[in-house]
């Protein structure tokens, strides 16, 4: 086997479960950001200020998942550049 290809097939690999991983950590912070919206309008015990500052941490969170997520992104598509074009390499002469 070709080491450009193996290399290829293994950043797929690791994208493919960095991008699952991402899809989760989303959906796990949509989930939590309606849960503690739901307990807030329920609950007269919590200040406002409170509900900022958490409202606050949680933007300044996806904000920061989002960045991050976006380099993790430029380094596979980074790693992907040394393994040079498949479409080049694949072919056999």
């Amino acid at each position: 086997m070709d080491p450009n290809q193996l290399f290829r097939q293994m950043i797929a690999f690791n994208k493919a479960v960095s991008d699952n991983n991402f899809r989760t950590l989303a959906a796990t912070h949509e989930q939590t950001e309606r849960m503690l919206k739901r307990f807030w309008e329920k609950s007269p015990l919590f200040p406002e200020e409170g509900k900022k500052a958490v409202a606050d941490w949680l933007k300044a969170y996806k904000k920061f998942c989002d960045d991050f997520k976006n380099r993790v992104d430029h380094n596979f598509q980074e790693a992907e550049k040394y393994t040079g074009n498949p479409k080049q390499t694949d072919k056999q002469p």
